[in-house]
C-alpha cells in the first residue's frame, strides 16, 4: 500500500498526468455521447463535436507518454546508487546510467593532494574507467604513532583519492579519518588498520589497493604511482639542497629563494605495476591541479611514466592551479608553471591546458595576500605548441577558493566531446551519450544556482524586513563581512607585533635596570649606612650637653 500511495507524493509528478488522462477520457465519452443522442447534425455541430474529441484524445495521449517518462524517472530515483539530485533527474539519465557509465572513456589522472582528489569527485559522475595515479612520497618525514605502531607505508594521499572515488565518499572519509580513543586500538587509525590487513589478506600492497574497490564500492581504481621507496629532493636557485618534502617551503622562504629543480631519490624508481599499462590505454590523461614541485612533477620523474605520457595518443590536458603556493611556486604564472613541467620532462607532455577566468572576489585575493599567495597570472601568450581553455572553475569554500569539482569535470568531458566531434564521430554512442549527459549536468546546475539565489534572495528580504537592512547592506553583505574578517585578521597580526616589539622593549629595559643595581659601590661608600632622623637628633643633643658642660 505504501509503495502504491509513493506515486501520488508531490514529488513524483504523476497526479498532474492522471488528471490530464482523466480530462481526455471524459472529453471523448462527451464527444461521443453527443453523437449517439442527435437526431439533426449540422455542420458546426458536427465541428464542435469532433474538436471535443480530439482534444481528448490528445490529451490522453500525451498524458500515457509522460506518465510513462515519469516512472521510468522514479524508477531512477528508487534504484540508481549513482544518482545524487535524485529531484531533478530524467529520462536521459536512466539512458546515461545504465549504457555509457560503464563504457565511459579511459581516463587517468595524475597527482596528489587536495586538487587530484577534485578532478577525481567530478569526473566519477561522468564514466567509472577512472584511474588515480598517486604520489607516495612521505618516505623519512616524521610518521605518526599510528603509522610507527603498526609499521605501515605513508598512505595519506592514496586514502583520500579512495574517498574521492567512493560512492559514499562522506561515511567513508569518517571512517578511513577515524582515529580510535579507548581501548588497545587508542591512537591508531582506522584507514593504517585497514590497509595492514588488506596487505596481509592479499599478500602485497599494491593488490590491497585494487582490491579496495571491491571493498568500499570505489568507482575506479587507485594505483600509487612506485612500490619504492622514494624521496623529493629540491635543489634551491642558490645551490642549497633540501632532502625533506615538507621543509621544501620552509626553508625557500628562510632563504629568500626559490627552487631551480626538483629529483626523485633514487632516481631509478620503478613504477608500479598497471600505471604505464593504465596510460597507455588512456583516452584522457590529466595532470594536476596540485603542489607543482611535490605531487605533480615527482611522478612523472618516475621510470616509464613520461615516457607512456609523451607516447600516448590520449588527450593530455594540465588543469592549472588557481592560486600560487607559498615556499614552491611564489608569482608563478600559468606560463611558469607549464615551463616548469616542460624543464623537467620535456615536450610532449601536454596538448590542452585548462585555467581559470580569475573572476574571484578581491577581498578574498586579500585574505590569501596575507598568507604570501596570490591569483596565479594568466599570461598565456609566452608558452606556444599549446592549446589554452579558459573556463570558470573557481568557488569559495568557507575562507577558501577551490576547484569545482563539477565544473573542472564538465571542462574535460566537453573537451573530450570535441575531440570526437572532430573526429567525425558526433554519431559515435560514446559521443551521444555523454553530451546528453555534459547538457543535462549543465541544465541542472542552472537549475540549482536559480534556486540557490531564489532562497537567497528570500532570506535577504526576510531579513531587511525582520532587521530593516538597507539595499546596499543586503546587497554586499557577504562582501562586508569577508572585508571586516580580513581588517580583523591584519590587525590581530599588527597587534601581536606590538605587543612583540613591547616584550623586547621591556625586556631591554629590566636588562638596563639590572645592569644598574648590579654594579659594584665606590669603596668610599662601601659599608656606608645612611642615618635615620631619630639618630641624627639624638647626636645633636649629645653635642650640646657636651658643649654646656664645659662651660
Amino acid at each position: 500500500m505504501n509503495g502504491f500511495m509513493h506515486w501520488f507524493k508531490s514529488s513524483t509528478k504523476m497526479k498532474r498526468w492522471i488528471f490530464l488522462i482523466l480530462i481526455g477520457i471524459i472529453l471523448c465519452c462527451y464527444g461521443i455521447a453527443e453523437i449517439l443522442v442527435m437526431r439533426e447534425i449540422s455542420f458546426q455541430e458536427v465541428g464542435k463535436v469532433v474538436a471535443i474529441f480530439v482534444v481528448g484524445f490528445v490529451a490522453i495521449v500525451v498524458g500515457l507518454v509522460y506518465i510513462n517518462k515519469r516512472t521510468l524517472e522514479v524508477l531512477i530515483e528508487s534504484t540508481d546508487e549513482r544518482m545524487e539530485n535524485k529531484k531533478n533527474v530524467n529520462i536521459n539519465s536512466l539512458i546515461f546510467n545504465k549504457t555509457v557509465y560503464d563504457k565511459g572513456p579511459n581516463i587517468v589522472v595524475i597527482g596528489g593532494g587536495t586538487g587530484l582528489n577534485t578532478v577525481l569527485s567530478g569526473l566519477k559522475n561522468y564514466t567509472s574507467n577512472l584511474t588515480a595515479i598517486v604520489t607516495v612520497s612521505d618516505y623519512g618525514e616524521a610518521i605518526t604513532n599510528s603509522r610507527r605502531e603498526l609499521q605501515t607505508l605513508p598512505l595519506a594521499d592514496i586514502k583520500d583519492s579512495i574517498v574521492a572515488l567512493a560512492k559514499k565518499d562522506e561515511q567513508v572519509q569518517k571512517l578511513f579519518n577515524h582515529e580510535f580513543q579507548s581501548g588497545r586500538l587508542r591512537g591508531l587509525d582506522f584507514s593504517d588498520i585497514y590497509f595492514l590487513a588488506m596487505k596481509e589478506i592479499n599478500g602485497n600492497f599494491e593488490d590491497s589497493i585494487i582490491k579496495s574497490n571491491e571493498v568500499i564500492n570505489m568507482v575506479g581504481k587507485v594505483i600509487p604511482v612506485t612500490l619504492d621507496e622514494m624521496k623529493i629532493v629540491a635543489e634551491l636557485a642558490n645551490g642549497y639542497i633540501v632532502e625533506e618534502r615538507s621543509r621544501i617551503p620552509e626553508v625557500v622562504s628562510e632563504k629568500l629563494t626559490k627552487i631551480n629543480r626538483i629529483t626523485i631519490s633514487p632516481a631509478n624508481c620503478k613504477p608500479a605495476p598497471g600505471v604505464v599499462e593504465a596510460i597507455k590505454a588512456a583516452d584522457c590523461i590529466i595532470i594536476g591541479p596540485g603542489s607543482l614541485y611535490t605531487n605533480v612533477i615527482p611522478n612523472l620523474l618516475v621510470n616509464g611514466v613520461n615516457k607512456a605520457v609523451k607516447e600516448s595518443t590520449a588527450i593530455k590536458v594540465y588543469i592549472s592551479n588557481i592560486m600560487t603556493e607559498p615556499g614552491q611556486t611564489d608569482n608563478y604564472s600559468v606560463a611558469d608553471h607549464i615551463n616548469a613541467i616542460i624543464e623537467h620532462c620535456g615536450q610532449g607532455m601536454i596538448d590542452y591546458c585548462i585555467y581559470d577566468t580569475g573572476e574571484i572576489i578581491p577581498e578574498f585575493i586579500k585574505k590569501y595576500n596575507l598568507e604570501g599567495q596570490d591569483i596565479v597570472e594568466q599570461d598565456v601568450d609566452k608558452v606556444k605548441g599549446i592549446k589554452f581553455l579558459q573556463r570558470n572553475l573557481s568557488m569559495v569554500d568557507g575562507e577558501f577558493i577551490r576547484h569545482d569539482p563539477n565544473l573542472v569535470a564538465a571542462s574535460i568531458i566537453e573537451l573530450i566531446c570535441d575531440d570526437l566531434k572532430y573526429q567525425d564521430k558526433q554519431n559515435d554512442p560514446q559521443y551521444l551519450m555523454l553530451n546528453t549527459k555534459l547538457q543535462e549536468e549543465k541544465r541542472i546546475n542552472k537549475k540549482k544556482k536559480a534556486m540557490e539565489k531564489r532562497n537567497k534572495n528570500g532570506k535577504k528580504s526576510h531579513e531587511k524586513h525582520v532587521r530593516g537592512k538597507s539595499k546596499f547592506s543586503n546587497k554586499y553583505s557577504e562582501r562586508i563581512a569577508s572585508i571586516k574578517q580580513a581588517d580583523e585578521k591584519a590587525r590581530v597580526k599588527t597587534e601581536k607585533e606590538n605587543m612583540k616589539r613591547k616584550a623586547n622593549k621591556t625586556n631591554h629595559r629590566s636588562e638596563n635596570e639590572e645592569s644598574k643595581t648590579t654594579k659594584p659601590k665606590s669603596a668610599r661608600g662601601r659599608g656606608r649606612r645612611m642615618k635615620t632622623k631619630a639618630e641624627l637628633r639624638e647626636e645633636m643633643m649629645k653635642t650640646l650637653n657636651e658643649s654646656n658642660y664645659r662651660k
